[in-house]
């Protein structure tokens, strides 16, 4: 990769082209997912078999569209207690973490005996997409846990999964253990849009739900899209990216490696380097293409790189945090002497990673915080995942009489003024009573 300095119209180009990267699709594809979606509403379970024999499992049956308690419970058996530990650990700290994000209802009573607060209560219903990967072999352990235990500490009641099928209809012992041990019972083998639309209507076997959560392709991306509204959505997710900022302290093996992290997701990933230090710049490039060479995704990584990755020696940290905040990137590293004096200026940013021992790994699989975060900028004003995607709030309303008429020819008033006289006279018939 080339050097860039800031600022200069070559590197202003680059950030450019990566501050305007967005999801990309066709109208023809949109219309694809589309069409499975009625189809899936027309048919029900006939729509599930059929794509599913054509794009996971030829032998597909009905029958074999739910997981049935003995597969799950024979799954746990099937997997080494190494890797059950493993999810135990991490699923440890990702409970406490959401577990800090509960929210209680509230009442304001006031002295006229009135009264105004806010239940919040779960979803009764939340589905989650969890890819198989590479059809089954590499499936998202990491996506399960940190879908599904926000769920369970929101106190959703039925928390259900679909997922892709391997060839042979079957699913990865280990993404079965792991629902299993989360205590999962609902497992659906289907995968793809037509996966979200069952979520979104119901078939004969899937239940519909409330909530959709999960990544996926941008077949399952603009299925959530397109259902949104109908059933709530986490996000219409883009493709990953990270940004390193760096000092002198920073080892460029470490901002490689992290850059490459995310390189390795996708093609149209993009993965930044901002650093005060040339030298470092320089080094970090250089073992770029060392250890690229090395990753089974190589081309990916590559591909990546060339579109949307960039190596940028900036002035000074402030004005690296300057581009960080214009980007708003999914993941953000601070691989300087000093992160915590730098946390307060950061506004834009999906999860923020901070000094040379925290790299995006640590988030993805184990520390604690949601992985789910907003792509494309759009952390200028979302948020990661959290047990807020699973709840509901309803406002509690119950005025007294005397709050009543104190407010009644002020309620009047701006109903009049808005031209919507029956909300006036809803007000006024209960004045005319008390007369």
């Amino acid at each position: 990769m080339e050097v860039l300095a800031y600022p200069t119209p070559a590197a202003e180009r680059r950030i450019q082209e990566i501050v305007s990267r967005r999801l990309s699709y066709s109208e023809a594809v949109e219309g694809e997912v589309a069409e499975i979606i009625r189809a899936v509403q027309r048919e029900g379970d006939a729509a599930l078999v059929r794509y599913t024999r054509t794009y996971d499992a030829a032998g597909f049956t009905q029958e074999q569209i739910q997981v049935s308690p003995a597969e799950l419970a024979e799954a746990r058996g099937r997997v080494p207690q190494e890797f059950l530990d493993v999810i135990g650990r991490a699923g440890r700290n990702i409970t406490r973490f959401h577990e800090a994000q509960r929210r209680q209802s509230w009442f304001l009573p006031e002295e006229d005996g009135s009264l105004l607060g806010q239940v919040v209560q779960p979803v009764a219903a939340a589905g989650l997409y969890i890819p198989g990967g590479r059809r089954g072999e590499t499936p998202l352990i990491s996506s399960l846990l940190m879908n599904a235990i926000p769920a369970r500490v929101a106190g959703v009641p039925r928390v259900q999964v679909v997922t892709p099928p391997r060839t042979d209809g079957s699913v990865n012992p280990h993404l079965l253990a792991a629902a299993e041990f989360l205590g999962i019972r609902d497992v659906f083998r289907v995968g793809s849009a037509w996966a979200i639309a069952a979520l979104a209507s119901g078939t004969e076997t899937i239940p519909a739900v409330d909530v959709i959560v999960g990544p996926g392709n941008i077949y399952v991306t603009l299925a959530k899209k397109l259902v949104a509204g109908k059933v709530g959505i986490d996000i219409v997710a883009g493709p990953s990216e990270i940004l390193v900022i760096a000092d002198s302290s920073a080892d460029p093996r470490h901002a490689a490696a992290d850059l490459l992290s995310q390189a390795e997701h996708d093609a149209m990933a993009s993965a930044v380097l901002l650093t005060t230090d040339s030298e470092v710049a320089r080094a970090t490039c250089a073992t770029l293409t060392e250890q690229v060479a090395r990753l089974p995704r190589r081309q990916i990584a590559e591909e990546a790189l060339a579109s949307f990755g960039a190596v940028i020696v900036v002035a000074n940290l402030e004005t690296a945090l300057a581009l960080a905040n214009r980007i708003a990137p999914e993941h953000l590293e601070l691989l300087v002497a000093q992160p915590y004096e730098l946390l307060g200026k950061i506004r834009n940013a999906g999860a923020v990673f901070l000094g040379h021992h925290s790299p995006e790994a640590v988030g993805d699989y184990f520390a604690g915080p949601n992985h789910v975060l907003p792509t494309a900028g759009t952390a200028r004003f979302s948020s990661a995942l959290s047990i807020d995607h699973f709840i509901k709030k309803t406002s509690v309303i119950a005025y007294s009489e005397e709050a009543f008429h104190r407010d009644a020819r002020d309620i009047m008033r701006l109903a009049e003024i808005e031209g919507l006289e029956a909300h006036a006279n809803s007000v006024r018939i209960r004045l005319e009573r008390r007369d």
